[in-house]
């Protein structure tokens, strides 16, 4: 099973793309999307669009796991997050991708084992489990691949509570 995690964002979408075989887990890719602040909000949806359908291409994910989004300070900021949010749900969906969502919290007691850990102990965890040299860069790529992560053991849980059933 292959699982593209998104962390959204319109200036900086973060991505990882994680391989699940049995009890193995294989960071396959982990990185992000960027886009000029210069260009108006159509053209960086757009990009947005493509380089995720360049990414779906290369890995072939059964699924893609997306980061809520949570509070925001500034009002302009979670509408253009939305909207960022929106195109990525849209491609993957287009692309014939299950969709699971799930909250900062959710993804925090999955990786750390608690909700309100801070985000440089999900960075720390991610670098652990996956037994990388260093916390991948910047944050937002990080936080797509514990997104993908906390997909993961959610799945697996799920499986797990239903063989008991």
């Amino acid at each position: 099973m292959i699982i593209l995690g998104i962390d959204p964002g319109t200036a900086t979408t973060g991505y990882g793309v994680l391989k699940s075989q049995k009890n193995k887990l294989e960071v396959l890719d982990v990185g992000c999307i960027k886009t000029n602040k210069n260009l108006a909000i159509p053209e960086r949806l757009d990009l947005i669009a493509k380089e995720l359908k360049k990414i779906i291409k290369k890995y072939k994910p059964q699924i893609m796991a997306v980061e809520e989004l949570f509070f925001f300070k500034n009002a302009k900021t979670v509408i253009t997050v939305g909207q960022a949010r929106g195109v990525i749900l849209f491609v993957g969906k287009n692309q014939g991708l299950e969709i699971h969502e799930y909250t900062p919290l959710q993804v925090k007691q999955a990786v750390v084992g608690y909700g309100r850990a801070e985000k440089k102990q999900v960075q720390q965890m991610v670098k652990a489990i996956f037994g990388l040299n260093e916390v991948p860069k910047p944050d937002d790529a990080a936080d797509a691949l514990a997104v993908a992560l906390c997909c993961e053991s959610s799945m697996k849980f799920e499986k797990a509570v239903n063989k008991k059933i």
